[in-house]
Order: structure tokens, then C-alpha cells, then sequence
């Protein structure tokens, strides 16, 4: 799964990379948790927009707000089939960005964080889908999914699964649509090489301590 993540890179840089025609508003974070805001890039004018949307996806047709917190990641797998997910499959994709993301590892009775980021230092995205949830009363909620897939063979030895992190010349193809198996083509583990891991220490389990303390190499 992908439980948190970091985007702190600055906003000229972000722009470079997804192709923005404006440096999106964003705060460096180290720690990005469940049912927090998350930047996201859309298309809803036919070129590439961020903004923000609440992590942990809140179908349409949801009774309450509350079932976005288990639904913070789609199975690649499995999206196309799911209720919850097929119909944004279909229609509204976006791609959440990061920087980099946490996994644990069971070692000894407890469980050891590992960060893994881009070899390269610069950011990336992962494929998304968004929803609109309107309530009875109030405003409407938009809410967004991280899509995981299969662990590749850095990733493995901590855990089996890791999200999808779409390569930059698939981003519009992700973004513009097809059928649902070419869309599901995308969906496949980071290729060797790509990232970088190193274990970092215990105050990431905690989504109130957010600092580049997060990112430090510990030692094991």
C-alpha cells in the first residue's frame, strides 16, 4: 500500500516537470497522511492544472464522508472492477505528486520505515483518481486515490506492494483516457533503477511531526 508520502520540492521545479503553465502553491511536507490535502494535477480545460484534493477517495454515491479514510489506495489490479473505482477510472484521473514515499518492515517486533524517492532527486507522480461526493448539506468533497500495484525488487524486501509511478511520456496518456485495458497497461511497478531507499527513523509514524527530520537517514 502507500500510506505517506512527501512532496518537497518547490513550486518552479514542480511546474518543470509536469508541465505547468503555473507554479502550483506549495509548502515543503515530509509526512502526508491519510484525509489530508494532496496536490494533484488535472486536465479540466484540456491542459494540465494543480490543485488540491482530500486523500482517501468518497464515491458519489457514499452515505457519509468516512469511508474516504479506507480508500486511500485503488489495486491496480482490481480498479476496473471495484465500485468505488471503476467509474473514475473511466473519467477522472489525475496524477498526485510526490517526491518520495514510506513503506514498513517488520524487523524485530516492530516495524522499521524505509524512504524510497527518486534516484535522480526530482519529483514524480503517481496515477490517481478523483471523486466528487456531495452531501445533503454542504459543500461537495473532492476526494483522490493512489492506485498500487505489485512491489518491484528494491521495494519487495519491505513491502509487496508500492504505488504506481507513472513515467513523465505517459502522463497525458493516463490523463486523456482510452479503454480500460490500455489505461490498466499503465499500471505496472517502477523499473529497476528508477529509485533510491535508505531506512529512515520512527518519527515518521507519527503524522504530526512533518520536517525534513522525516527524510534522515538513520542506521540500523
Amino acid at each position: 500500500m502507500c500510506g505517506r508520502f512527501t512532496l518537497a520540492s518547490p513550486g518552479n521545479i514542480v511546474a518543470e516537470v509536469f508541465g505547468l503553465d503555473e507554479e502550483p502553491l506549495v509548502s515543503p511536507r515530509f509526512n502526508i497522511a491519510p484525509t489530508q490535502d494532496v496536490t494533484v494535477v488535472r486536465t479540466p480545460a484540456g491542459r494540465r492544472q494543480a490543485g488540491t484534493l482530500q486523500w482517501g477517495l468518497v464515491p458519489s454515491w457514499a452515505k457519509d464522508e468516512a469511508i474516504g479514510s479506507k480508500l486511500i489506495n485503488a489495486r491496480a489490479e482490481t480498479v476496473a472492477e471495484k465500485p468505488a473505482f471503476r467509474a473514475a477510472l473511466r473519467a477522472r484521473r489525475c496524477l498526485v505528486l510526490a517526491d518520495g514515499f514510506y513503506e514498513w518492515q517488520p524487523a524485530g517486533g516492530r516495524k522499521q520505515p524505509w524512504y524510497f524517492r527518486a534516484a535522480d532527486g526530482r519529483p514524480f507522480a503517481f496515477a490517481g483518481l478523483w471523486e466528487r461526493w456531495q452531501p445533503a448539506a454542504g459543500e461537495a468533497v473532492e476526494s483522490c486515490t493512489i492506485i498500487t500495484t505489485e512491489a518491484n525488487d528494491l521495494v519487495r524486501p519491505v513491502h509487496e506492494r508500492m504505488p504506481v509511478i507513472l513515467p513523465l511520456d505517459v502522463l497525458d496518456r493516463w490523463l486523456g483516457g482510452g479503454s480500460t485495458d490500455a489505461l490498466q497497461a499503465l499500471l505496472r511497478p517502477a523499473p529497476e533503477g528508477f529509485l533510491e531507499a535508505y531506512p529512515v527513523s520512527l518519527r515518521v509514524n507519527s503524522p504530526s511531526n512533518d520536517d525534513p527530520g522525516c527524510i534522515a537517514r538513520c542506521h540500523l
